[in-house]
């Protein structure tokens, strides 16, 4: 199993730098960040920053969107970084939630992103694709390799994952949805005549390593991580609204929670302090995120692995940055890659 770090890009750009130094000296390969324009620095001249500081860390978007930037420069962005550092870069995407919202338009459709997902891959490879009907082609990219991972959860964004991405990103660590959504995205896969192995399961959840295992040590770590149930939140609103509360299409161990859910403040969006989760039960904590003893993170990667999980990610914003990046590389990761 890989693994990788998962950054907001706030101020100052150099912490980001940093602890994405300190993940790789710890045994992280992946590193990557959230992109929302607005809410946000500008992920993409960080990348530069941080792959000239590293060695072999891969750099991606957990997620960009089809429609905060032009496929073409999102592409020849990519294409760059892959030219001066070395394929070292993945594309991660999704309808953008944060990112459309904040700007006061709606996320993006999942055809525009299917076939966004192929015109950035092609373009940012060197291969000709249609851009608004017009065929493109960027010159200077000999031998560039971007592979594309597609975030999704709904029924009609995984099967359209598992038909055009190189890799899925599920965006919680519950194993119940975790083994549900994965033979979604594989079936999809083999329906559409593609490799379903081929293609690469990434889970970004928060993990927040404690010393013990005490009711004290654990009632703070699910404050720190009680944010991600509001995030994932957004998402799970959005498939309620389109399917349906009690629908067969999507599983009511993911729905049932937003019961009590009254808006949302992206303001505070992906942070420890946000006021917008205090729907999200204790229950839903421990479930979507990796929280206590090293132990009990280890055990429960094991069960995520056999399920076919190939990378986890991990949601660092939270009061223990540094520990939680150095307690993976002293036990978690070792122990999983054994």
């Amino acid at each position: 199993m890989d693994f990788g770090l998962v950054l907001q890009t706030d101020p100052p750009a150099s912490q980001v730098v940093g602890l994405m130094r300190r993940a790789e000296r710890n045994g992280f390969r992946y590193g990557w960040t959230f992109d929302s324009a607005v809410l946000w620095q500008e992920p993409f001249v960080i990348y530069s920053q941080i792959l000239a500081n590293t060695t072999k860390l891969h750099v991606g978007t957990m997620v960009t969107n089809p429609g905060t930037r032009t496929w073409e420069v999102t592409a020849s962005t990519f294409a760059t970084l892959n030219d001066m550092y070395g394929n070292r870069t993945v594309c991660g995407i999704g309808r953008g939630d944060s990112a459309m919202r904040v700007a006061g338009r709606k996320p993006n459709t999942l055809a525009r992103l299917g076939e966004a997902i192929d015109v950035i891959r092609d373009l940012a490879e060197g291969r000709e694709a249609l851009v608004d009907g017009n065929p493109i082609r960027i010159p200077w990219v000999k031998d560039g390799k971007l592979p594309v991972w597609m975030a999704a959860y709904g029924p009609k964004a995984l099967a359209l994952a598992g038909q055009k991405a190189d890799g899925f990103i599920l965006q919680l660590a519950d194993p119940y949805l975790t083994e549900w959504m994965v033979k979604a995205v594989r079936q999809a896969a083999t329906e559409a005549g593609r490799d379903p192995d081929a293609l690469t399961v990434c889970v970004a959840a928060p993990a927040y390593v404690t010393a013990d295992d005490s009711a004290e040590a654990l009632a703070h770590a699910r404050e720190q991580c009680r944010w991600f149930g509001g995030m994932v939140g957004n998402h799970v609103a959005d498939l309620v609204a389109k399917y349906g509360e009690h629908s067969d299409l999507v599983p009511e161990a993911l729905t049932a929670y937003i019961k009590d859910r009254h808006g949302y403040d992206y303001s505070h969006h992906g942070r420890a302090d946000n006021p917008s989760t205090d729907f999200v039960p204790d229950e839903i904590v421990d479930r979507f995120c990796l929280l206590g003893p090293a132990e009990a993170h280890i055990e429960k990667l094991r069960r995520l692995r056999d399920l076919g999980v190939n990378q986890f990610a991990v949601y660092n914003m939270h009061d223990a940055k540094e520990a939680t990046i150095d307690a993976y590389g002293s036990e978690v990761i070792p122990a999983l890659r054994s």
